[in-house]
């Protein structure tokens, strides 16, 4: 990868999102061969650092292995520090690829915090980058990371806070002023993201307040309002992202480019064109959530016919995963696929049951990625 010494990204987004899928393409083809550090910080965080805009062969803006004495402790090393004006600004910490990235881990990163000028810390493993500051105690680094970026999985908006720690458009105040919105936005998303699959009983007892009036909070009432809320609370997220799905399909509306959904199938001897229900829509997100272990979700494609809707691996005809026959919505089937590509039909009561056969669609999916190299691209990364 060429140096980025001079390179000026300003407004430009495209052009910085663009070198990030470039890098995540080498590091998810990397990251399982390297077995070291070194090797990572050589493969995965050097390159990182030059996304930035920093040039990693000059010491004076990238100083591997910065001497940071801590109190009685002399000598000890920084992985890499990135200068501005001679002074640190930035301090990482590298393990190896894979390594995990538990804040116990960071014990070294905390003790140079302390001894340097720097307010940004980062931990990473190449692939991980977990950016922490002194939020709750001046010259004391947090236990939790104000940002995380993942160079595997990230959305739009990730790329445009890791945009702000770029060498021609880095400013200090900026980062700080809005790393304490993102901190406590990301740990209430955590939280809500729990809540959804298991919410705890105070939150059951505030949504189901009006329905509480003279019922005593216990045994099957507490267990059928859990279960209520939760239900309530997953169908809220799928009716959301339903609307969006909608609202991208109104005919006055192009469907933006990072939407990975073919949702229509023109023939062209009648020009006929079909469309998807919400049941249809519905189903298609489960399979994406159902595969998200195994592959990211814009690999994942609908496209309709008249009598299915097929969902295809990197929207190949010839990698069919499954099809939704869901003309007849009294009576939903879906078509799975063998080794040999044969249709096997099927029927459930409702989509619910899709995870029943989670092992199944992500066994299909497994078995093309083991055909083919992982090819990354543009379309990798999806914001649906």
């Amino acid at each position: 990868m060429a140096v980025l010494i001079a390179k000026s990204y300003g407004d430009n987004k495209v052009d910085f999102i663009d070198e990030v899928r470039a890098l995540a393409s080498r590091v998810g083809l990397a990251k399982d061969l390297l077995q070291t550090e070194e090797a990572t910080k050589n493969a995965m965080v050097m390159p990182f650092i030059q996304l930035l805009g920093y040039n990693v062969f000059d010491p004076l803006e990238v100083t591997p292995e910065l001497i940071a004495d801590v109190g009685t402790k002399k000598g000890e090393k920084v992985d890499y520090a990135i200068l501005k004006d001679g002074r640190p600004i930035m301090l990482f910490e590298c393990k190896k690829s894979g390594a995990d990235l538990h804040i116990n881990h960071a014990s070294q990163l905390f003790r140079y915090f302390h001894s340097t000028e720097a307010r940004f810390g980062v931990l990473t493993n190449g692939t991980v980058y977990k950016f922490f500051t002194d939020l709750e105690k001046p010259n004391m680094m947090d236990d939790k990371p104000f940002f995380e970026f993942n160079i595997l999985d990230f959305r739009d908006q990730d790329v445009d806070e890791l945009k702000k720690f770029a060498k021609t458009i880095f400013d200090l105040e900026i980062i700080l002023t809005t790393a304490n919105h993102l901190k406590y936005t990301r740990s209430i998303q955590n939280t809500l993201s729990t809540w959804m699959f298991n919410p705890p009983e105070e939150f059951v007892r505030l949504a189901s307040a009006e329905f509480l009036i003279g019922k005593h909070f216990k045994n099957a009432v507490k267990d059928l309002f859990t279960e209520v809320t939760k239900q309530a609370f997953q169908q809220l997220v799928s009716d959301k992202i339903n609307e969006r799905l909608k609202g991208a399909m109104t005919p006055e509306l192009s469907i933006p480019s990072a939407v990975q959904v073919n949702i229509t199938e023109t023939t062209p001897e009648s020009d006929q064109v079909f469309t998807t229900s919400e049941t249809e829509l519905e189903a298609f997100q489960i399979i994406r959530a159902i595969l998200r272990p195994v592959v990211k979700p814009g690999r994942i494609f609908i496209r309709v016919s008249a009598s299915y809707c097929a969902i295809l691996f990197d929207d190949n005809n010839r990698k069919p995963i499954c099809r939704l026959r869901f003309n007849n919505e009294s009576r939903l089937v879906v078509g799975f696929f063998n080794e040999n590509k044969e249709e096997e039909r099927v029927p459930i009561v409702n989509l619910d049951q899709l995870f029943d056969f989670g092992e199944r669609l992500q066994a299909c999916v497994g078995a093309y990625l083991k055909s083919a190299p992982v090819k990354e691209n543009v379309s990798d990364v999806v914001a649906v």
